[in-house]
């Protein structure tokens, strides 16, 4: 694990933020993390170590997930939100221009960002999510978001995410199983290992019926004039081919890459996404 510091900002209605900072070279842009609805920043700790000393990078646990702190209000688990959580979160960083990394929700974050503050993105990374969200995938989720979930072991833990995701990540093993679930859960002070969220993440999730922010489109085309690599995976059931394609022609300086057999979404450590990747961060300056 790469070396960080937990930088902590309080949300403008007093919910503590958290984010880790692995330290890089001042004279290259910043790169933000912002992870998936039920996921944290740990998901980010392989491309930090990659990252990291070129480029300071900043990876921010959401609201209600990993170290920030459970809203009062569940209402507040929504993009809007978590969109002026993050800036609050840059700005106390002092982080200016910055290249985004979205993860599925994340992603969607980082769109009404580049809406709301044109041309403070300098370069994005969308991993497996557009303006347009597949009801298949929207049906997956909905089944398991907010459930309870503990485990006495990691690796019951671990066979657990094998059994409900195998068709997500056809080829994975069980260390990468074992991985996933140091991610996505936390030990308790009792000894159980526990999804690291606030289940209470799903309440408008399930109010809505988990779609998209109304027509995301203009999101997207705020980043019209913006290097952008949009990440895909193969078997996605969120981003379809056709949306893709469409995306691609609304980003003049997009790049899609599709990592094979895999769905939704692409932990961003396989060899066509870090290649991307790498593309995209020697694009920008």
């Amino acid at each position: 694990m790469g070396v960080f510091e937990d930088r902590f900002v309080t949300a403008a209605d007093g919910t503590l933020l958290h984010a880790r900072e692995y330290p890089g070279d001042e004279g290259g842009l910043p790169v933000v993390c912002l992870p998936g609805l039920t996921r944290n920043c740990r998901d980010f700790e392989a491309l930090a170590e990659r990252v990291a000393g070129d480029r300071r990078v900043v990876a921010i646990d959401l609201r209600g997930r990993g170290g920030s702190g459970r809203a009062e209000d569940w209402a507040s688990y929504a993009p809007a939100t978590y969109a002026a959580d993050v800036v609050a979160m840059l700005d106390a960083l002092e982080v200016g221009r910055f290249v985004a990394v979205g993860t599925s929700l994340g992603g969607i974050v980082a769109m009404m960002m580049a809406q709301a503050e044109p041309g403070r993105q300098a370069g994005a990374v969308l991993n497996d999510i557009g303006p347009e969200i597949e009801a298949a995938g929207l049906q997956r989720i909905r089944g398991y978001v907010g459930k309870a979930s503990s485990h006495p072991t990691w690796l019951h833990a671990a066979r657990a995410l094998a059994e409900a995701n195998s068709d997500v990540y056809p080829d994975w093993t069980l260390p990468d199983w074992l991985a996933m679930a140091k991610r996505l859960y936390r030990l308790t002070a009792k000894g159980k290992i526990k999804l690291d969220y606030d289940h209470r993440i799903a309440e408008p999730f399930r109010q809505t019926g988990g779609e998209a922010p109304a027509d995301l489109w203009p999101a997207l085309t705020a980043l019209a004039d913006t290097p952008v690599l949009l990440v895909r995976g193969a078997l996605s059931d969120v981003l379809s081919e056709t949306t893709a394609a469409r995306m691609m022609q609304a980003l003049p300086q997009g790049e899609l890459v599709t990592v094979p057999r895999v769905g939704h979404a692409p932990t961003l450590d396989e060899a066509e996404a870090v290649a991307g990747i790498d593309r995209l961060l020697a694009r920008v300056s």
